[in-house]
């Protein structure tokens, strides 16, 4: 059994993470386990580890060799007929969720603005320790501190406008906890090992939340899978937990991000093996269109256009927007849609006027898919996202004609631009995004638009795209000339785009600001050319 003082076992050694440009979260080197952990948490994780942590190895190795046998041509398809297809199998969805028509979702390190969502009249929010927060270990212990005192109802934060302490309110507000994903490792709470920091992130809120005074059942938001067998990691983790808690072993409820190609046809399998905690999906819609190009890497035909020229309805995100509540409906699930990524702007009145306009029109279209309900980053969304969802579910609502089948992967054909311009914004992107990570950001809101690390890497898979297809694909410049994307042009753009935000950021009062964006620059150009494409 292991715990913070038994010898490292060298069958759970390290991963080799020595060529890789973004580290694994660690705790410091200060850190001491009787100090910084909740008295008796070692002992709580022990079990954990030992029953799980090779499993996540081993989950990890299919999903690199899922993503090999896609790049030699062997793509994703669905699973043949099994009990979770054919069985006419149901959940009961509990009343205290049946309304989830806005989940607002936010970093969980950001005190300020998890009260402020809690706040906002939202069915539901989402405190995220992943995407949207910095995968540094004073991030996650903060954000970890954050959720507690939220499902305790003694989160607060201090009001310098109104120069007042401003708590949450009561209300009847769904609190859902997003971990960090199956991929992401967890180092320096037992030396010398390695453990998933799903595991680290769910097992440090169950051993500290107290299941009799909640309002509800601890929810847990799994992002990232990319199969069925995925969730029965999370069904024992969940289950293990429970039986440690001394509570009943379908005490803790999830809900789970599609956010990946492969899972897109698994949903139906992956709910089954969660059928005793699941409550929904949830297109993650960011993440999905960086997994659709990572696993068509290799095919011309995926070079896409400009990320701002697709369309919200293109058909490869219609096509499964419509699939995932015919799942979720058949079986008494939830589905809920995605992100919005332009932000509605309190200085800006243009800007926000088109933020809340594209925000009506593609909640409108979730709505019309029978989405039960979706997702927004800004309390001033919560009203206009609400509304487009008139009834508090549309569970009873099944497609007409509805496809069980559907092509998932349909050409991007006929919708965008591919340009030099788009480029720039996505090399100028990334260059803000990993400068934002450098100093702790999880997302940043970069020209009105929330970049968090599913939109860093849709930019990042979309250079390389442009790259590795230059002599098939044609990329337009300014005067609609094609110009060849070689790794120079890539190189000296990211120069350009470099001095530009130098300069633009010349007089800042941020003494490293300089220092950070030439480190960001770096490292962004770096991933795309290890082709590091992994969410991290």
């Amino acid at each position: 059994m292991a715990t913070g003082t038994t010898k490292p076992n060298p069958a759970l050694a390290p991963l080799p993470f020595s060529n890789r440009i973004v580290p694994v979260n660690s705790a410091p080197a200060d850190f001491d386990s009787a100090r910084d952990l909740p008295a008796g948490f070692l002992e709580f994780l022990a079990p954990l580890h030992a029953a799980l942590t090779l499993r996540q190895r081993a989950l990890n190795a299919r999903r690199d060799f899922a993503l090999a046998e896609a790049h030699a041509g062997k793509i994703p398809d669905y699973l043949p007929p099994s009990v979770a297809t054919t069985n006419s199998w149901r959940i009961e969805l509990p009343a205290w969720c049946a309304d989830q028509r806005n989940q607002m979702t936010g970093p969980a390190d950001d005190a300020d603005l998890v009260v402020k969502m809690l706040n906002s009249g939202a069915p539901g929010v989402m405190l995220d320790l992943e995407d949207s927060t910095a995968n540094m270990w004073e991030h996650n212990a903060r954000g970890i501190h954050n959720i507690l005192e939220a499902l305790a109802g003694r989160l607060t934060y201090f009001d310098r406008k109104r120069n007042k302490t401003v708590g949450i309110n009561p209300s009847t507000i769904v609190i859902l906890t997003r971990p960090r994903g199956l991929h992401l490792h967890q180092a320096g709470v037992l030396p010398g090992e390695l453990i998933p920091a799903s595991l680290f992130d769910v097992a440090m809120v169950a051993y500290q939340v107290d299941f009799r005074a909640l309002k509800h059942p601890l929810c847990i938001y799994i992002p990232k899978s990319e199969s069925a067998d995925e969730a029965l990691w999370w069904r024992d983790l969940f289950q293990m937990i429970a039986r440690l808690k001394g509570v009943p072993v379908n005490s803790i409820k999830c809900m789970a991000l599609v956010e990946s190609h492969p899972l897109a046809y698994q949903m139906e399998e992956f709910a089954w093996n969660l059928r005793d905690h699941i409550l929904g999906l949830n297109l993650g819609r960011w993440d999905y269109m960086a997994s659709l190009i990572h696993f068509n890497l290799e095919n011309p035909e995926w070079v896409l256009p400009d990320r701002n020229t697709i369309p919200h309805d293109v058909a490869f995100f219609q096509n499964l927007r419509t699939l995932l509540p015919d799942i979720c409906h058949k079986h008494g699930m939830l589905a809920i849609g995605g992100m919005t990524a332009l932000y509605p702007s309190r200085e800006d009145v243009e800007l926000n006027a088109r933020a809340l306009k594209v925000l009506a029109e593609d909640k409108k279209n979730e709505s019309l898919c029978l989405m039960d309900g979706a997702w927004t980053g800004h309390p001033d969304q919560n009203e206009i996202a609400v509304s487009q969802f008139p009834v508090p579910n549309q569970i009873q609502a099944r497609p007409v004609n509805g496809k069980p089948r559907p092509d998932l992967r349909p050409l991007p054909t006929g919708i965008g631009k591919r340009t030099l311009a788009g480029t720039r914004a996505a090399i100028r992107t990334v260059i803000r995004y990993r400068n934002g990570v450098l100093n702790g950001r999880g997302a940043s809101l970069l020209s009105g638009y929330m970049e968090d690390l599913a939109t860093d890497r849709i930019y990042r898979l979309m250079i390389a795209q442009r790259m590795k297809h230059a002599d098939k694909v044609e990329v337009f410049d300014d005067n609609g000339a094609p110009i060849r994307h070689t790794p120079q042009l890539i190189s000296d753009l990211f120069d350009e785009e470099l001095d530009l935000l130098l300069r633009e950021n010349a007089k800042s009062t941020d003494a490293q600001l300089a220092a950070t964006l030439r480190e960001a620059r770096g490292m962004s150009e770096e991933m795309i050319r290890r082709a590091e494409f992994n969410p991290a």
